[in-house]
Protein backbone atom coordinates (compact mmCIF):
# COMPACT_ATOMS: atom_id res chain seq x y z
CA UNK A 1 0.00 0.00 0.00
CA UNK A 2 1.18 3.35 -0.97
CA UNK A 3 1.29 6.08 1.59
CA UNK A 4 0.98 9.70 0.37
CA UNK A 5 3.43 12.00 1.96
CA UNK A 6 1.75 14.71 3.33
CA UNK A 7 2.79 18.43 3.11
CA UNK A 8 1.98 21.52 5.23
CA UNK A 9 1.67 24.68 4.13
CA UNK A 10 4.21 27.20 4.96
CA UNK A 11 3.01 30.75 6.28
CA UNK A 12 4.75 33.53 7.46
CA UNK A 13 4.70 34.18 11.48
CA UNK A 14 2.66 37.04 12.22
CA UNK A 15 5.51 38.20 14.39
CA UNK A 16 7.76 38.87 11.33
CA UNK A 17 5.89 41.95 11.02
CA UNK A 18 8.73 42.73 13.54
CA UNK A 19 10.76 43.46 10.22
CA UNK A 20 8.98 45.99 9.27
CA UNK A 21 9.37 48.13 12.81
CA UNK A 22 12.94 47.05 12.63
CA UNK A 23 13.21 48.83 9.11
CA UNK A 24 11.73 51.93 10.66
CA UNK A 25 13.84 52.18 13.64
CA UNK A 26 17.20 51.26 11.07
CA UNK A 27 16.10 53.07 8.19
CA UNK A 28 15.04 56.50 10.23
CA UNK A 29 18.43 56.10 12.85
CA UNK A 30 20.93 56.04 9.19
CA UNK A 31 18.83 59.31 7.82
CA UNK A 32 19.06 60.99 11.10
CA UNK A 33 22.87 60.33 11.04
CA UNK A 34 23.35 61.52 7.83
CA UNK A 35 21.27 64.74 8.59
CA UNK A 36 23.56 65.30 11.30
CA UNK A 37 26.80 65.00 8.92
CA UNK A 38 25.41 66.40 5.62
CA UNK A 39 24.09 70.08 5.56
CA UNK A 40 20.93 71.23 3.74
CA UNK A 41 22.81 74.06 1.72
CA UNK A 42 24.11 73.10 -1.91
CA UNK A 43 26.66 75.59 -1.96
CA UNK A 44 28.23 74.60 1.66
CA UNK A 45 31.93 73.47 1.40
CA UNK A 46 33.79 70.22 1.68
CA UNK A 47 34.32 70.19 5.43
CA UNK A 48 31.06 68.51 6.81
CA UNK A 49 32.84 65.24 4.74
CA UNK A 50 35.44 65.27 6.89
CA UNK A 51 33.44 66.09 10.02
CA UNK A 52 30.43 63.85 9.89
CA UNK A 53 32.59 60.83 8.63
CA UNK A 54 31.87 59.18 11.64
CA UNK A 55 28.40 59.54 11.53
CA UNK A 56 28.24 58.74 7.97
CA UNK A 57 30.04 55.42 8.08
CA UNK A 58 27.15 54.22 10.98
CA UNK A 59 24.86 55.29 8.67
CA UNK A 60 25.77 53.19 6.01
CA UNK A 61 26.47 50.53 8.54
CA UNK A 62 22.98 50.34 9.32
CA UNK A 63 21.16 50.81 5.61
CA UNK A 64 22.04 47.24 4.27
CA UNK A 65 20.27 45.94 7.52
CA UNK A 66 17.45 48.31 7.15
CA UNK A 67 17.04 46.77 3.40
CA UNK A 68 17.09 43.39 4.22
CA UNK A 69 14.37 44.11 7.01
CA UNK A 70 12.18 45.95 4.08
CA UNK A 71 12.84 42.98 1.97
CA UNK A 72 10.94 40.69 4.74
CA UNK A 73 8.46 43.60 5.42
CA UNK A 74 7.20 43.04 1.97
CA UNK A 75 6.82 39.50 2.14
CA UNK A 76 5.17 40.02 5.53
CA UNK A 77 2.97 42.62 3.61
CA UNK A 78 1.94 39.59 0.64
CA UNK A 79 1.16 37.48 3.41
CA UNK A 80 -1.21 39.69 5.25
CA UNK A 81 -3.05 39.93 2.06
CA UNK A 82 -3.12 36.23 1.59
CA UNK A 83 -6.30 34.83 -1.29
CA UNK A 84 -7.53 39.16 -1.16
CA UNK A 85 -3.97 40.05 -3.24
CA UNK A 86 -5.00 41.82 -6.08
CA UNK A 87 -2.67 41.04 -9.19
CA UNK A 88 -2.54 44.48 -10.50
CA UNK A 89 -2.07 46.46 -7.26
CA UNK A 90 0.15 43.58 -5.81
CA UNK A 91 2.28 43.92 -8.85
CA UNK A 92 2.44 48.09 -8.26
CA UNK A 93 3.17 47.21 -4.64
CA UNK A 94 6.15 44.79 -5.20
CA UNK A 95 7.74 46.92 -8.23
CA UNK A 96 7.70 50.30 -6.25
CA UNK A 97 9.22 48.55 -3.07
CA UNK A 98 12.20 47.55 -5.09
CA UNK A 99 12.43 50.39 -6.67
CA UNK A 100 12.71 52.39 -3.74
CA UNK A 101 14.88 50.08 -1.98
CA UNK A 102 17.37 49.87 -5.12
CA UNK A 103 17.41 53.53 -5.45
CA UNK A 104 18.27 53.82 -1.64
CA UNK A 105 21.10 51.50 -1.97
CA UNK A 106 21.96 53.76 -4.92
CA UNK A 107 21.96 57.08 -3.08
CA UNK A 108 23.94 55.27 -0.28
CA UNK A 109 26.69 54.27 -2.08
CA UNK A 110 26.86 57.47 -3.91
CA UNK A 111 27.62 59.04 -0.18
CA UNK A 112 29.99 56.04 0.74
CA UNK A 113 32.27 56.82 -2.54
CA UNK A 114 32.03 60.55 -1.40
CA UNK A 115 33.52 59.41 1.93
CA UNK A 116 36.17 57.22 0.07
CA UNK A 117 37.50 60.01 -2.30
CA UNK A 118 37.55 62.73 0.17
CA UNK A 119 39.63 60.43 2.16
CA UNK A 120 41.81 59.93 -0.62
CA UNK A 121 42.14 63.61 -1.94
CA UNK A 122 40.57 65.91 0.96
CA UNK A 123 42.65 68.90 -0.42
CA UNK A 124 42.36 68.65 -4.36
CA UNK A 125 40.10 70.83 -6.56
CA UNK A 126 38.65 67.46 -8.13
CA UNK A 127 37.94 66.18 -4.74
CA UNK A 128 35.45 68.97 -3.85
CA UNK A 129 34.06 69.19 -7.56
CA UNK A 130 33.16 65.13 -6.78
CA UNK A 131 31.73 65.77 -3.53
CA UNK A 132 29.80 68.80 -5.03
CA UNK A 133 28.45 66.51 -7.82
CA UNK A 134 28.08 63.06 -5.55
CA UNK A 135 26.09 65.20 -2.97
CA UNK A 136 23.79 66.50 -4.61
CA UNK A 137 22.95 63.56 -7.59
CA UNK A 138 22.27 61.72 -4.25
CA UNK A 139 19.63 64.30 -2.78
CA UNK A 140 18.21 63.71 -6.04
CA UNK A 141 17.46 60.54 -6.01
CA UNK A 142 16.82 60.17 -2.68
CA UNK A 143 14.37 62.72 -1.76
CA UNK A 144 13.06 62.76 -5.37
CA UNK A 145 12.69 59.97 -7.18
CA UNK A 146 13.33 57.15 -4.44
CA UNK A 147 10.50 58.76 -2.04
CA UNK A 148 7.62 59.27 -5.37
CA UNK A 149 8.24 55.11 -5.62
CA UNK A 150 7.57 54.94 -1.55
CA UNK A 151 4.60 57.10 -2.26
CA UNK A 152 3.00 54.62 -5.08
CA UNK A 153 3.94 51.96 -2.90
CA UNK A 154 1.78 53.79 -0.19
CA UNK A 155 -1.17 54.58 -2.71
CA UNK A 156 -1.35 50.89 -4.04
CA UNK A 157 -1.24 49.08 -0.72
CA UNK A 158 -3.67 51.75 0.54
CA UNK A 159 -6.13 50.90 -2.44
CA UNK A 160 -5.74 46.98 -1.65
CA UNK A 161 -6.89 47.73 2.01
CA UNK A 162 -9.91 49.92 0.57
CA UNK A 163 -11.05 47.00 -1.70
CA UNK A 164 -10.69 44.42 0.74
CA UNK A 165 -11.13 45.94 4.30
CA UNK A 166 -7.93 44.35 5.39
CA UNK A 167 -7.36 47.64 6.87
CA UNK A 168 -9.00 50.06 8.88
CA UNK A 169 -10.14 52.89 6.65
CA UNK A 170 -8.92 55.54 8.85
CA UNK A 171 -5.28 53.67 8.17
CA UNK A 172 -6.27 53.75 4.58
CA UNK A 173 -6.74 57.25 4.72
CA UNK A 174 -3.60 58.00 6.65
CA UNK A 175 -1.49 55.97 3.97
CA UNK A 176 -3.57 58.58 1.06
CA UNK A 177 -2.52 61.53 3.13
CA UNK A 178 1.31 60.89 3.53
CA UNK A 179 1.22 59.36 0.12
CA UNK A 180 0.21 62.68 -1.56
CA UNK A 181 2.73 64.65 0.46
CA UNK A 182 5.92 62.06 -1.05
CA UNK A 183 4.42 62.57 -4.17
CA UNK A 184 4.18 66.13 -4.18
CA UNK A 185 6.03 67.69 -2.09
CA UNK A 186 9.58 68.81 -3.81
CA UNK A 187 12.10 69.26 -0.88
CA UNK A 188 15.93 67.68 -0.44
CA UNK A 189 15.42 68.47 3.22
CA UNK A 190 16.61 64.57 4.30
CA UNK A 191 13.91 65.05 7.33
CA UNK A 192 11.11 64.24 4.72
CA UNK A 193 12.73 61.15 4.10
CA UNK A 194 11.43 59.54 7.45
CA UNK A 195 7.70 60.09 6.51
CA UNK A 196 8.00 56.24 4.47
CA UNK A 197 10.01 54.60 7.52
CA UNK A 198 7.53 55.80 10.24
CA UNK A 199 4.46 54.74 8.12
CA UNK A 200 5.90 51.33 8.07
CA UNK A 201 6.72 51.17 11.32
CA UNK A 202 3.10 52.39 12.50
CA UNK A 203 1.34 50.03 10.62
CA UNK A 204 4.25 46.71 11.77
CA UNK A 205 3.22 47.73 15.01
CA UNK A 206 -0.82 47.46 13.83
CA UNK A 207 0.22 44.20 12.34
CA UNK A 208 1.49 42.67 15.62
CA UNK A 209 -1.50 43.50 17.59
CA UNK A 210 -3.97 42.42 15.59
CA UNK A 211 -5.28 38.57 14.47
CA UNK A 212 -4.54 38.00 10.47
CA UNK A 213 -7.87 37.82 8.68
CA UNK A 214 -8.54 34.17 7.75
CA UNK A 215 -9.86 34.00 4.20
CA UNK A 216 -12.80 32.21 3.01
CA UNK A 217 -11.45 31.62 -0.28
CA UNK A 218 -10.09 27.92 -1.11
CA UNK A 219 -6.82 27.43 -2.29
CA UNK A 220 -6.44 25.49 -5.27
Amino acid sequence: MRVEKEYRVLTTPRAVAVAGILFGLLFATSLVLFRAAIPENLSAGTDWVEQGARHITLALGLMPFAGIAFLWFIGVVRDRLGNYEDKFFSTVFFGSSLLFLAMVFVSMAIAGSILAVARIDSGAYLGRDIVYFGRALMLQINNIYALRMAGVCMISLGTIWLRTGLMPRWLAIITYLLALALLLVVNLSLWITLIFPAWVFMISVFKLITAAPKSTASVG
